[in-house]
Protein backbone atom coordinates (compact mmCIF):
# COMPACT_ATOMS: atom_id res chain seq x y z
CA UNK A 1 0.00 0.00 0.00
CA UNK A 2 3.09 2.20 0.83
CA UNK A 3 4.19 1.81 -2.88
CA UNK A 4 0.80 2.65 -4.25
CA UNK A 5 0.35 5.92 -1.91
CA UNK A 6 4.24 6.92 -3.29
CA UNK A 7 3.61 6.39 -6.76
CA UNK A 8 -0.01 8.69 -6.96
CA UNK A 9 1.54 11.41 -5.33
CA UNK A 10 4.19 11.01 -7.30
CA UNK A 11 2.28 11.30 -10.02
CA UNK A 12 0.40 14.07 -8.52
CA UNK A 13 3.27 16.03 -7.74
CA UNK A 14 4.83 15.81 -11.52
CA UNK A 15 1.55 16.95 -12.90
CA UNK A 16 1.37 20.10 -10.75
CA UNK A 17 4.97 20.19 -11.51
CA UNK A 18 5.76 21.13 -8.13
CA UNK A 19 9.47 22.13 -6.99
CA UNK A 20 12.59 19.86 -8.23
CA UNK A 21 9.43 17.03 -9.70
CA UNK A 22 8.96 19.69 -12.47
CA UNK A 23 11.31 18.75 -14.82
CA UNK A 24 11.60 15.09 -13.96
CA UNK A 25 10.18 12.81 -17.27
CA UNK A 26 7.19 11.06 -16.93
CA UNK A 27 9.07 8.12 -17.18
CA UNK A 28 10.12 7.81 -13.56
CA UNK A 29 6.24 7.63 -13.31
CA UNK A 30 4.99 4.96 -15.38
CA UNK A 31 8.62 3.23 -14.48
CA UNK A 32 7.05 3.13 -10.59
CA UNK A 33 3.39 2.51 -11.43
CA UNK A 34 4.55 -0.50 -14.01
CA UNK A 35 6.79 -1.64 -10.94
CA UNK A 36 3.51 -1.62 -8.61
CA UNK A 37 1.95 -3.58 -11.08
CA UNK A 38 4.53 -6.45 -11.58
CA UNK A 39 4.87 -6.63 -7.54
CA UNK A 40 1.26 -6.90 -6.70
CA UNK A 41 0.34 -9.11 -9.94
CA UNK A 42 3.53 -11.57 -10.11
CA UNK A 43 6.35 -11.23 -7.66
CA UNK A 44 4.24 -10.95 -4.45
CA UNK A 45 2.24 -14.47 -5.23
CA UNK A 46 5.40 -15.72 -5.95
CA UNK A 47 6.89 -14.77 -2.95
CA UNK A 48 3.49 -16.33 -1.11
CA UNK A 49 2.85 -12.73 1.02
CA UNK A 50 -0.74 -12.89 -0.80
CA UNK A 51 -1.03 -16.14 1.22
CA UNK A 52 0.57 -15.30 4.39
CA UNK A 53 -1.61 -12.14 4.79
CA UNK A 54 -4.51 -14.48 4.68
CA UNK A 55 -3.22 -16.92 6.66
CA UNK A 56 -2.56 -14.21 9.53
CA UNK A 57 -6.28 -12.80 9.28
CA UNK A 58 -7.66 -16.27 9.54
CA UNK A 59 -5.45 -17.16 12.99
CA UNK A 60 -6.64 -13.40 14.44
CA UNK A 61 -9.92 -15.24 13.84
CA UNK A 62 -9.39 -18.28 15.66
CA UNK A 63 -7.75 -16.55 19.07
CA UNK A 64 -10.19 -14.16 18.80
CA UNK A 65 -12.95 -17.14 19.09
CA UNK A 66 -11.12 -19.18 21.52
CA UNK A 67 -10.49 -15.86 23.73
CA UNK A 68 -14.16 -14.80 23.80
CA UNK A 69 -14.84 -18.64 24.09
CA UNK A 70 -12.79 -18.36 27.61
CA UNK A 71 -14.61 -15.43 29.25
Amino acid sequence: MPLILAVVLLAIVRYFEVGPFAGMSWWWVVGLFAFAFIWFEFLEKMFGMDKRKAHDETDKARRDRVRKSLK
